[in-house]
């Protein structure tokens, strides 16, 4: 969690945006959303620090004015509790206007009703935000480079594909399980794609680990330390398709190698 003790906190008042800018080649841009100011302050010099360029805003109209002003981000971190216009009516907003730019919701309210609803309106992350800085950069880090990919082998990667009762697009990192959408992450996303995509194939647990934190990623205790967390990732994401689906057996387990999705 951000400790306020750790940093200064700007006093002003100003309507302003306040641009913390990097040190790094790595730039990054952010529109931060947020009503507290202490908390915003904080996040958003965490970030600079971090490589990201920042601007921030204390309520949803304001950062809305900032991009109808012509300004170009490339993720939008919105807070969920704010007066006026909360995050859900600011991504509203953001969608009804055309603004496809990737949304994270910041938020204190864990329950899977706010994720759902957030998910389901078109955010494509919703992170507590007791979790570490490193686990946000790194969750916009992939929700930025996912934007930006190019199409593997030169060829255009289909904006949404349909294989039996799964629906996967793209463009909004959103799935679909007998036409209800499954709420999931962007990383839980990211997953069933890979495994979706290879029908029958064995998906070892260090692909899908690598799929979070990156190639040759180091974590947990020991050479096999990563295989908990994906684990665990993988029951989170069946408990999704099974809340839709009681029935739901798309994820097989390959023992002691990782995943494969299940030819119907």
């Amino acid at each position: 969690m951000i400790q306020q003790s750790e940093l200064t906190v700007a006093e002003t008042s100003q309507p302003s945006p306040s641009v913390g800018y990097s040190k790094q080649a790595r730039r990054i841009s952010i529109l931060l959303v947020d009503d507290d100011d202490l908390y915003r302050d904080a996040l958003q010099t965490h970030l600079a620090d971090e490589g990201l360029e920042v601007a921030s805003f204390s309520s949803g109209r304001a950062g809305l004015d900032h991009l109808d002003a012509g300004n170009v981000v490339d993720a939008i971190l919105l807070d969920w509790r704010m007066p006026e216009m909360n995050g859900l009516e600011v991504l509203r907003q953001l969608r009804e206007r055309g603004v496809t730019t990737p949304v994270i919701f910041l938020t204190a309210l864990s329950d899977d009703t706010h994720e759902e609803a957030a998910l389901t309106g078109g955010a494509v992350d919703f992170i507590d935000k007791s979790r570490r800085i490193s686990i946000l950069v790194k969750r916009i880090e992939l929700i930025v480079e996912a934007q930006r990919l190019p199409p593997e082998s030169g060829e255009s990667q289909a904006a949404q594909i349909r294989l039996g009762e799964l629906e996967l697009r793209f463009d909004s990192h959103r799935a679909f399980w007998r036409g209800q959408v499954v709420a999931l992450t962007l990383t839980e996303f990211c997953m069933v794609s890979r495994l979706a995509m290879k029908p029958g194939e064995d998906v070892s647990y260090r692909e899908l680990y690598d799929l979070v934190h990156g190639k040759d990623f180091v974590a947990g205790y020991g050479t096999d330390g990563y295989r908990t967390n994906v684990r665990t990732f993988i029951k989170r994401i069946r408990k999704k398709f099974r809340g839709i689906d009681d029935g739901f057996t798309g994820i097989e387990n390959y023992a002691s190698f990782g995943y494969r999705w299940r030819l119907a």
